[in-house]
């Protein structure tokens, strides 16, 4: 019997070796739902509540497994909702194809019901690579395609498919003129920078007395690699967000996260290096790098475009990150352990007891960052941790130390509110045996994470592991933004835009059949880590913490400063900013001043 256009993508998807699409039905993607349901046993189908969780969904898998992400909507308003999930993927540079679909053939241009132009509409965030199927003929060159482009070049691609079209009988293109016939087949990323490059870069890194290395995203599968390079420079490693397990923190040299978010130890390194090494990042925030002039540079990234993007290199190596290093590493002399790596160790040990002491100090109910120390002695190994955007972002990238094996990722470069909770399941639709946590905030949680806990409820029992925790940052407050309007723009705390509402996070979770723990006594959190941990089904564990602890910049500027005492005037909440902010400087500067 023949098979149709929809029944062709699915087999052809899978033998480019897709197993799972996320997504949601409709009729305008009438036969690819038919299809999908007699491919359920070669292409596993996870069904969300809506699509922008689809794409989120379908961009943390990229992220998590290496392999291409699948996501698909129907026409119209379905495939609108797919664009914030799909930008998280273009702007964090992780493969996924988009199936979209599209009212009938004949009705395009018609101002019919749901008809939007969708190569219009997908022209930027699939920019390499958007095209709409007219005949059967052509929808096996258009998935290859989909499926390499995005594979090669790390990106957003889609295929459009009209309704109609998808039910008629495939065919294969003719062998005839204005026909093409592709292929399956990935490259793989291999590519290796000339010898003269390598060796410029190796007589750069061997003249340097303090290096500084920065990791990214890129060098998640080169830890071994990194390591072993700043072992022979005796460098420092700082850690891009993304890149946060490319490196474990329990090594002595490791400072840890960069920027706004980072610690004193990678502001340090950067600002007194004399040579910078960037590998496989992207990080956006020049002010937290060396300046100009100050450090030699050399940088390794798999896109040429992105090389001297953030600090002018003197030199740029387009290479895999892996394959890079193991061919640098031999030309890389062996440098002495001398003050600057010394003095590194000595500032990342320091840095950790004032974590401890900033993480103790009382607060009202709970000081959030407590709920994060608390659990990273606590973490089993090999889990998988997913962040949100927002102050829960701070906690993860300081507090948390991420152990060699583990994983974990947010939304990057987009930094968009609502990923976690997306992340966290297709992080378990991937690997059902590892305990996966993801840390979100009430906002995000009200934002679509109650929609995500539904989907988790409808898959849990298919799992070989049932350890999987949503912990909720209970705060009342769209705490980031907050503290951003108290120091970047001067102004107390908007509390019509602020605010949100307070919600039973635990009790919504026993509604869906799934455990809920509230918490609201800080001597609580360690017991309620332990029975989430250890517990039978999916976990929702709301804590209340108080949202007026300051996320402290690891470098305070006088335009911070200036900004902060501009905000007093107008701040509803000064007694508790004050107080709790006297605390978190006291306890950076005077270490056991616990009270």
């Amino acid at each position: 019997m023949a098979k149709n256009v929809s029944e062709f993508v699915w087999e052809r998807l899978h033998e480019w070796g897709l197993k799972r699409v996320f997504g949601y039905p409709g009729d305008g993607v009438g036969g690819l739902d038919v299809a999908l349901e007699r491919a359920k046993d070669f292409m596993k189908y996870v069904q969300v509540r809506h699509e922008e969780m689809a794409a989120f969904m379908a961009s943390a898998h990229a992220k998590f497994t290496g392999e291409v992400g699948l996501c698909y909507a129907t026409s119209g308003p379905g495939a609108i909702h797919l664009l914030n999930g799909l930008y998280d993927a273009k702007m964090d540079h992780v493969p996924v194809v988009a199936l979209v679909g599209q009212q009938a053939r004949s009705s395009i241009g018609a101002h019919y019901q749901q008809e939007v132009d969708l190569q219009s509409l997908f022209k930027d965030v699939a920019a390499d690579f958007v095209a709409m199927a007219i005949v059967p003929t052509q929808v096996r060159q258009l998935i290859d395609r989909a499926v390499r482009i995005a594979s090669t070049r790390r990106t957003v691609t889609c295929v459009i498919l009209p309704n109609d079209l998808q039910e008629m009988t495939y065919e294969d293109p003719p062998m005839a003129h204005g026909s093409t016939h592709t292929g399956v087949g990935y490259a793989g990323p291999a590519l290796l920078p000339e010898e003269q490059y390598l060796r410029k870069a190796a007589d750069v890194l061997n003249a340097g007395k303090k290096v500084a290395m920065l990791v990214g995203a890129g060098a998640l599968g080169a830890t071994d690699e990194v390591l072993a390079v700043a072992g022979k420079l005796q460098a420092g490693i700082a850690k891009a967000l993304l890149g946060k397990a490319a490196v474990p923190d329990d090594l002595p040299f490791v400072t840890g996260s960069i920027g706004l978010l980072g610690t004193k130890p990678s502001w340090d390194l950067m600002k007194e290096c004399d040579t910078f090494f960037m590998v496989g990042s992207s990080f956006p925030y020049s002010e937290f790098l060396p300046k100009p002039g100050d450090a030699r540079g050399v940088q390794i990234d798999i896109d040429g475009t992105r090389l001297s993007l953030r600090y002018p290199m003197e030199v740029n190596l387009v290479g895999d990150c892996a394959t890079t290093l193991r061919a640098l590493l031999p030309m890389l002399k062996q440098k002495e352990q001398d003050g600057w790596r010394k003095g590194i160790e000595k500032n990342v040990a320091s840095w950790w007891k004032t974590l401890e002491e900033r993480a103790m100090q009382s607060a009202d109910p709970i000081n959030p960052q407590r709920i994060f120390w608390e659990l990273s002695p606590r973490l089993p190994d090999n889990c998988i941790m997913t962040g949100d955007s927002g102050s829960v972002a701070n906690w993860y990238a300081r507090d948390i130390k991420m152990r060699r094996g583990m994983k974990g990722s947010l939304s990057g470069s987009l930094a968009s509110l609502g990923a976690a909770t997306p992340y966290a399941l297709s992080a378990k639709m991937a690997f059902p045996e590892r305990t996966v946590i993801g840390f979100i905030g009430d906002g995000a949680m009200q934002m679509n994470g109650l929609n995500v806990m539904i989907t988790v409820s409808k898959y849990w029992k298919e799992w070989s592991s049932p350890r999987f925790i949503i912990m909720v940052l209970n705060n009342q407050d769209l705490n980031q933004v907050t503290w951003e309007e108290r120091i970047q723009i001067g102004s107390g705390k908007t509390e019509s835009t602020q605010s949100i509402p307070d919600f039973a996070y635990h009790t919504y979770a026993e509604l869906l059949g799934l455990k809920g723990i509230m918490v609201k006594d800080p001597e609580r959190i360690g017991a309620a880590w332990d029975e989430a941990l250890a517990a039978d089904r999916p976990v929702v564990l709301n804590i209340y913490a108080d949202p007026n602890v300051p996320p402290l910049p690891p470098h305070i500027t006088l335009k911070d400063a200036k900004n902060f005492m501009t905000m007093i005037p107008s701040e509803p909440e000064l007694g508790s900013v004050l107080k709790n902010t006297a605390k978190e400087v006291a306890a950076s500067l005077l270490p056991g001043g616990r009270d």
